[in-house]
């Protein structure tokens, strides 16, 4: 089988730049869902620590959480360890969907799906890096 014809060769390929730009946008983009997970844990606790006790959680482990969270952003967002946070963000991220998988609830069901799949961006990001707009490539 021809190896080319499994190719799509619809778009051009992008420039350096480009990708270097494209690749600082998406690490931003995941690094900015991590710290936003941080804002609204601090600004309102008691909504993700009722989601710990329909787990039989103890609410004070959104602290670890956040500093989690937060460090994992500022890390992903500088380019600072992004392979290893971004193995972490994903294990986070499909970790913390089983809070949100209730039957019950489709938009809880969305949340959880979405988790995984932005699982799998922090996946990618731990399998390509960075890029080179990064601190530490």
């Amino acid at each position: 089988m021809n190896v080319r014809l499994l190719r799509w060769s619809g778009l051009p390929k992008v420039s350096k730049n480009v990708a270097d730009g494209l690749a600082l946008a998406g690490r931003l983009l995941l690094a900015a869902l991590m710290v936003a997970g941080t804002v609204q844990k601090v600004a309102s606790p008691s909504e993700a620590q009722a989601l710990l006790a329909l787990a039989a959680l103890p609410g004070w482990m959104i602290w670890p959480a956040a500093a989690f969270t937060t460090i994992a952003g500022i890390g992903i967002a500088l380019g600072v360890a992004t392979r290893p946070l971004g193995i972490l963000a994903a294990g986070y991220c499909v970790v913390t969907s089983i809070f949100h998988i209730l039957m019950d609830d489709p938009w809880q069901m969305t949340i959880a799906f979405k988790n995984w799949v932005i699982a799998g961006g922090y996946l990618m990001l731990a399998a390509h890096g960075p890029g080179r707009l990064a601190i530490q490539r």
